[in-house]
């Protein structure tokens, strides 16, 4: 908060990107009020992901300036695909310290990065007392760091990292008044997130839920209503039970169609529907403007305010107060620096007329023995000549074999090619029916001594019942060359 009187104003500007398009809203709060100072949107043409981060920020600035936004401290709500989730049951009665390895650990075993490239934030749904499940979601870490970067090119100050759907609908609402149904249409899908019993007990994108029909794009209310049946069949009996209620977040006509489409398929499920397309005046406790458009990004704004930020956090580690310390001294840590540097100088001159005299000494030892080693190095230059060209440990075959092996034999997981660089860098490309199924191939695969540095390069869920695709590489290891 800006100011040090209690109740000051505090100013927050609100980012969230959706595909190629960016939300933006500025708001000033003073007491109990919220004023809007500035809300629009914006297309992007620049990719966080592929290009510069400079280039990026200077793009987001334009549109920034263009609409008169000054801010500095933002709140970011990062795009849906993007995320990574997993569900893992928690057993009754571990404490807490138990819950976080418990969840640290499936977290490494259930997603296809390596812990240290990922950022994670949880959701446990369920009393404390009993068994829970917890949400485990995942964000490449590399994903986050390159749109701070480009924020912060800009002058800009993030906050928070979090999801913009989990602001419009909190899973804190579910412990008592029951479980909710959020659907957010955006540019990549429709966004679906249940919340029940204090906590977000599914989270997906539905990228099939839209069809382009010339400029329009149309709902599939079929294929909707199948994912919303999967989703609801997949929750446990008692919080299943516990949803009861759907709403769908927006304003444009997209949002009243989808509203219109889903609502009778959700009431065939006991599900009662709601278009949300403003905010109640105290909906966060705060006196909103009246007809105040249902926006992801002024949830995410209003709810830091408040101090209850949105479910998940992805807001990278700042820098330790020890390595600030440290970099604020450093003239003088050069300074003693140089004056060591002046003194290795003094000994390393000191040294060299030794070195001197032993260069001298290895010389006379050389010109005595290099008329032998001349006739040695004749004699390995023939021995190179006439010696078997090929390699007699048949690497090829056995990298291939090694391969074959790990994949199941019941077709669960499948290869479409196999590359292989230098004799040893191996990259495969394939297909998998299920997740369980390409991790016990990867487990085969780590289970041999021969492969090494294994990392999954690339993995994309299958849609309308495909198998999903995935890429790995390793590099290959004799037992000879160990």
């Amino acid at each position: 908060m800006t100011g040090s009187k209690k109740n000051s104003a505090t100013a927050l500007l609100g980012l969230v990107l959706d595909g190629n398009r960016l939300d933006f809203v500025a708001l000033k709060r003073t007491n109990s009020a919220v004023e809007i100072r500035h809300a629009g949107t914006a297309p992007l043409t620049l990719d966080p992901l592929t290009n510069d981060p400079e280039l990026v920020g200077a793009e987001i600035r334009a549109h920034l300036e263009k609409a008169g936004v000054r801010d500095r401290r933002c709140v970011v709500g990062v795009p849906l695909n993007w995320a990574l989730t997993l569900a893992v049951k928690v057993p009754a009665g571990l404490a807490p310290e138990d819950v976080h390895s418990l969840l640290a650990m499936e977290a490494e075993r259930g997603f296809p990065y390596a812990p240290e490239t990922l950022l994670l934030a949880q959701s446990l749904v369920g009393p404390a007392e009993g068994e829970r499940t917890a949400t485990l979601v995942a964000i490449p870490r590399d994903h986050i760091i390159r749109l701070q970067d480009a924020l912060e090119s800009i002058g800009l100050r993030p906050l928070s990292f979090s999801l913009g759907l989990a602001a419009l609908q909190t899973a804190g609402d579910s412990a008592t008044a029951g479980g909710v149904v959020a659907l957010l249409p955006g540019e990549k899908g429709v966004g679906l997130q249940v919340t029940a019993q204090g906590g977000v007990a599914a989270l997906r994108l539905l990228e099939g839920a839209f069809e382009q029909e010339g400029s329009e794009r149309r709902v599939q209310k079929d294929y909707l209503a199948r994912e919303l049946r999967i989703t609801l069949g997949q929750l446990p009996d008692d919080v299943r039970s516990s949803v009861r209620q759907l709403k769908v977040f927006g304003s444009d006509e997209l949002a009243e169609e989808l509203y219109e489409q889903i609502r009778p398929r959700a009431e065939a499920l006991g599900v009662r529907a709601q278009l949300v397309k403003e905010f109640a005046p105290l909906e966060f406790g705060l006196t909103l403007p009246a007809k105040t458009a249902a926006s992801a990004a002024l949830g995410l704004v209003v709810r830091h305010l408040i101090g209850k930020p949105a479910a998940f956090e992805f807001l990278p580690p700042r820098v330790s107060r020890w390595k600030q310390f440290t970099e604020q001294h450093a003239a003088k840590k050069f300074f003693y620096a140089a004056a060591v540097l002046g003194l290795a100088a003094l000994v390393v001159a000191g040294m060299f007329g030794w070195q001197q005299w032993q260069l001298n000494q290895l010389n006379r030892q050389w010109d005595g023995m290099k008329v032998r080693v001349g006739q040695v190095e004749d004699m390995m230059a023939k021995i190179r000549k006439y010696r078997p060209w090929f390699d007699e440990s048949f690497r090829t075959l056995s990298i291939l074999k090694k391969l074959t092996e790990a994949f199941p034999e019941d077709g669960a997981v499948a290869a479409k090619s196999v590359e292989i660089r230098d004799r040893s860098g191996v990259t495969c490309s394939g297909t998998a029916r299920s997740n369980k199924a390409l991790l016990d191939m990867l487990d085969r695969l780590r289970a041999s001594k021969q492969i090494t540095e294994l990392k999954t390069e690339h993995t994309k869920a299958g849609q309308n019942g495909q198998p999903m695709e995935f890429t790995i590489n390793f590099h290959w290891v004799d037992n000879t060359s160990r």
